[in-house]
């Protein structure tokens, strides 16, 4: 099984080191080169490398990286000599990997090595004999790196390109702990993240489409039935007229036949559904796989790497891996590989102690270094941490201080100093080894964090070490969630944050400042904690079954429990988590959303942010999207005069939730369709009255602007109010909707509840 795992390790370095090499190369050829890109390419083939135990490549990838440093600094000039020794170690990097067979190679030729030492004046190196270089196969175009970089220093680095994860080919589960993995030969593809997340949510937009054709289903049931009831009445009358009226026996046929092709029909019809519904699932089934991983598939090398890096030192370590079989969405993990590797190879080299002091310490002789993946309420946090001395805020100080992230005379208090050494280019480190001192491990950790739009923490452990705490956003994953009811509208909480589940009776609860008080725990560890109605904080009422029972949810926070009044409880079950609304919705209370069965999607509210608001005692419209908004007098009065009906047309089933939302809030009667051309059959088959239309731009089939053409062109609809609102807010676009017919135009960016309820309000 080891022996697999290599092989498919060594397949994906195949891929990446050829992007590195051929950007390298690029750069070499350019006449602006990015010398920041450079020396993180460098970097990145240089820990990738270790990763798969290649040290040839990592030795020369080292020095490669040392060279590019200096070049980027100005410390080096990129000389002829230079450039020759860069073209001979890429030529050399890629002989090697290519003449690997069953993971070993011929020795590399030292000439390499020999000339970057020579370029870079290290002692000992002398110029190599010239020879050529053996041949190598031209590199492939560089495809996005999926790994973050240690950022240069000033000047900034560009953004990086998007994430990309590297998925075997051949569709099938992802493995589980303790699984095999897929086969060593299937091949390796570099597939965008965004690609997958796309595929992911289309998969189940299918799956909601297909639900909605439910009702053309059940009507064809039905008219079966009727065709039958028709078949029966006709050959009723048929025997009870005799021969006098063979024209009632020749409608009887008539209806039989018409029941037997309904009868066929239905069958066809419900038959061809459910093997679509069928092929539906599986393609979301193989969408979640290609989405989700356990956290051992791109994370379970480190510590391989890192234990090899640790025999190499002389050093003794005891790792400890938590939660890696944890599923976890696939560029989430990529993007966090490579910090992850930094920051456990920074402990090695910060938490080290030699065996007498620990023991002095009470501790073992081996160094204690873990690697934690779980999830904390509605966020995916990720630990590594070693049981060393801890963090030396004096040396921290000095370093801030010399480096003038600190003044002469102002005071240093212990947070400040852990936020600093994430500054690019810091370091407490004597000297510069292949472990640290570079002063980027701790940078490429923030990159990281910032490009996951989470953050990450250095803080002591008790009683001694160092943990560095990245938390980060749910993405796409399957998470335990608790489902409740609150104002009629169904939510979800994450179920690692649900600490118990009460039903009390109210009149024995006490009551402080108006609020009841519960108390949790037993005797004198009993703690009193105020009681929060979930309703209250979304800007709603609460709607209780039974409004003499209290019942809530304890959750855990940060800050302690939060007690949270709900309507109703309903069960707790794995679901599918989609990322939050990129607009309208609160990104304090919002952590993502729940698919649930039926493609029906809910809101994950974030336990931290329902405590800050509970806390804060922020009440009315807190969580935008799905509470009643302040109405104009110009909407109160269209609301009050009739129920309007409104079509809500947008291919993202969680944009139609959240705008369904708003309208029936505001008290609109609302039809969803899933695109432009949905939207266009249900108008003209005139099901219902509609009163307004609000389109999406960017649809699948028939786009808002054709929508609105065909609109304009049928006189039935040439009046029919109709907004705009996407993303697309360029001129051009603007100007185009309007010319096509739009009442109004409303870009998602600059969401405001208010403002689409006015608008609606004055075209109604």
């Amino acid at each position: 099984m080891a022996e697999d795992i290599r092989k498919l390790l060594l397949a994906a370095f195949d891929v990446e080191h050829r992007e590195h090499v051929a950007a390298i190369r690029g750069a070499l050829g350019s006449a602006t080169p990015d010398w920041n890109d450079v020396f993180r390419r460098a970097h990145s083939l240089k820990g990738a490398s270790r990763a798969v135990d290649l040290p040839a490549v990592e030795a020369v990838a080292h020095r490669l990286e040392t060279l590019f440093e200096g070049v980027r600094t100005g410390a080096t000039a990129l000389d002829r000599e230079a450039a020759n020794a860069v073209h001979l170690a890429l030529d050399r990097i890629e002989s090697y990997v290519a003449g690997l067979t069953d993971g070993s190679g011929p020795d590399m030729p030292a000439d390499a090595l020999t000339a970057l030492g020579h370029v870079l004046r290290l002692p000992g190196e002398t110029p190599p004999p010239a020879q050529p270089a053996p041949p190598a196969a031209p590199p492939p175009a560089p495809l996005p790196d999926p790994s973050p970089s240690p950022p240069p220093g000033p000047p900034a680095a560009p953004a990086p390109p998007p994430a990309a994860t590297a998925v075997p080919t051949q569709a099938g589960p992802a493995p589980k702990h303790g699984s095999e993995p897929p086969e060593a030969s299937a091949a390796i593809l570099r597939v965008p993240a965004e690609a997958v997340e796309a595929l992911a949510r289309a998969s189940h937009d299918l799956a909601s489409t297909l639900a909605g054709q439910a009702p053309a289903a059940d009507g064809l049931a039905r008219l079966a039935r009727l065709a039958r009831d028709l078949r029966v009445g006709a050959e009723a009358l048929a025997a009870g007229a005799g021969a006098e009226r063979p024209e009632w026996r020749a409608l009887a046929a008539r209806a039989g036949a018409f029941a037997r092709e309904a009868a066929d029909l239905s069958r066809r019809q419900a038959s061809a559904t459910s093997a679509v519904e069928g092929a539906a699932t599986r393609v979301r089934a193989a969408a979640e796989r290609l989405a989700l991983v356990p956290a051992e598939t791109v994370l379970a090398p480190l510590a391989r790497s890192l234990r090899e890096t640790a025999r190499e030192q002389g050093r003794e370590v005891d790792l400890t891996l938590r939660g890696l079989d944890l599923p976890v969405e696939r560029g989430t993990l990529q993007a966090l590989k490579d910090p992850l590797l930094h920051a456990l190879r920074n402990a090695l080299s910060h938490g080290w102690q030699a065996p007498e002091v620990r023991r002095a310490a009470g501790k073992p002789e081996a160094l204690g270094l873990g690697l934690e993946v779980a999830v904390r309420g509605a966020r995916l946090q990720v630990t590594v941490f070693d049981d060393g001395p801890g963090p030396d805020l004096a040396r921290i100080e000095a370093a801030a201080r010399e480096r003038g992230l600190l003044g002469p005379a102002s005071a240093a208090e212990p947070d400040t100093l852990l936020r600093l050494v994430f500054e690019p280019g810091f370091s407490t480190a004597e000297a510069v080894d292949t472990l640290s001192g570079r002063g980027y491990g701790l940078s490429v950790a923030a990159d990281a964090a910032r490009q996951l739009m989470g953050s990450v923490r250095l803080e002591p452990r008790d009683p001694a070490g160092t943990a560095l705490i990245f938390s980060l956003p749910l993405s796409a994953a399957r998470r335990s969630l608790l489902l409740v009811e609150a104002a009629g509208r169904s939510y979800a909480l994450p179920g690692g944050a649900v600490e118990r589940l009460l039903r009390l009776r109210r009149d024995d609860l006490p009551v402080a400042m108006g609020r009841t008080i519960v108390r949790l725990g037993d005797g004198d560890a009993a703690t009193s904690h105020p009681v929060t109605d979930l309703a209250a904080i979304l800007g709603q009422v609460a709607d209780p079954a039974d409004p003499g029972t209290l019942t809530a949810v304890v959750l855990r926070t940060g800050g302690g429990r939060l007690a949270l009044a709900v309507d109703r409880l309903h069960d707790v079950r794995p679901f599918l988590v989609l990322p939050a609304p990129d607009f309208g919705a609160d990104p304090g209370l919002i952590a993502g959303t729940a698919v649930l069965n039926g493609d029906v999607p809910v809101l994950v509210l974030d336990p931290e942010g329902l405590a800050s608001r509970a806390q804060a005692g922020t009440t009315g419209g807190a969580l935008g999207t799905m509470a009643p908004a302040p109405r104009s007098t110009t909407h109160a009065a269209a609301a009050a005069s009739a129920r309007a009906t409104i079509l809500v047309v947008d291919d993202s089933i969680t944009t139609r939730t959240l705008e369904k939302g708003i309208l029936e809030a505001a008290g609109y009667r609302v039809v969803v369709c899933v695109d432009g051309q949905d939207a266009l059959d249900r108008l003209r088959a005139e099901i219902e009255p509609v009163n307004l239309v609000l389109a999406d731009v960017e649809m699948p089939r028939l786009d808002g602007f054709g929508l609105l053409k065909a609109l304009r062109a049928d006189e039935r609809f040439a009046r029919l109010p109709a907004i705009l609102m996407t993303s697309r807010g360029d001129a051009a676009d603007v100007a185009r909707g309007l010319d096509l017919g739009a009442d109004a135009y409303l870009t998602k960016q600059k969401f405001d509840q208010r403002q689409l309820l006015d608008t609606i309000g004055q075209l109604l």
